[in-house]
Order: C-alpha cells, then structure tokens, then sequence
C-alpha cells in the first residue's frame, strides 16, 4: 500500500463538488486515511507551493488556494501516487481525459478541482505539511 496526498481546491468546494469527488475517490479503490477541511492562510499557500516561488503564476496561484475551504486528504491504494494522478487528469481540464476528475469537475488549469502528489519524496511533504503522524490512521 501506498499514501499520497490530494486536496479538492476551493473551487470544487465552493460548486458543491466535495461529495461528488470523494464518492469517485471511494469507487476507485482509495481508502481516505486522512480528512481536513481547512482554509490556508495566503502564508500557509506560499510555504506549500514553495516549490513554485520563481514562477510566474505563484502570486495567483497562493491567491487562489487561500481565496476559499479546501479539503485535504491522504488516499490509500496500491500505487496510490500514480492512481491518483490518473483519477484527477491533466492539469489543464480542457486536455484531460474523459471521465477524469479534472475533466467533469474543472473549468480552467487554474480552476482544475484537485491537487495530488506527484513523486513519493512530495506526498511525504505534502502528507506533513497539513497531518501530524498520529492524525493518520
């Protein structure tokens, strides 16, 4: 078994999508060991997209993550970090393959729903960042 760690962005949590989404995270095999509604802090976004700083969509993108709730996961699976990541699709909606999560749920690549790891050594960041050891069952 394999831990990542995903968000459904404020975005999806303001269109009511939340259910929508974790009923498809359930269906395809994920157990959900981790489970936080927060809203971040334009501070806690930067820290968390660190890895983004020089980019020029950083300052949209922090804008962005702590404009509304999000909720923040940690997913169980076999191969978790790649199952997810093919769950949610490509980053830009309008390139994502039917049936993704990107593809019913998001409207644009900054409005694209979800968030997921992409390398073990980021889930074990990412996992760290928003839940304590004990917090994950």
């Amino acid at each position: 078994m394999e831990r990542t760690f995903a968000i459904i962005k404020p975005d999806a949590v303001r269109k009511k999508l939340a259910g929508p989404i974790l009923t498809r995270i359930e269906e395809a095999g994920f157990l959900v060991r981790g489970l936080r509604m927060i809203q971040m802090s334009r501070r806690e976004a930067e820290g968390f997209y660190h890895v983004h700083r020089e980019r020029p969509f950083f300052g949209g993108l922090t804008d962005f993550m702590s404009s509304g709730p999000s909720l923040v996961m940690c997913l169980e699976a076999p191969d978790a970090i790649r199952k997810w990541r093919e769950l949610m699709g490509a980053t830009d909606p309008s390139k994502a393959a039917p049936g993704t999560l990107r593809k019913d749920f998001g409207a644009s690549i900054d409005n694209n729903a979800t968030h997921g790891s992409d390398a073990p050594e980021t889930a074990a960041f990412e996992l760290g960042y928003f839940f304590r050891g004990m917090e994950l069952s």
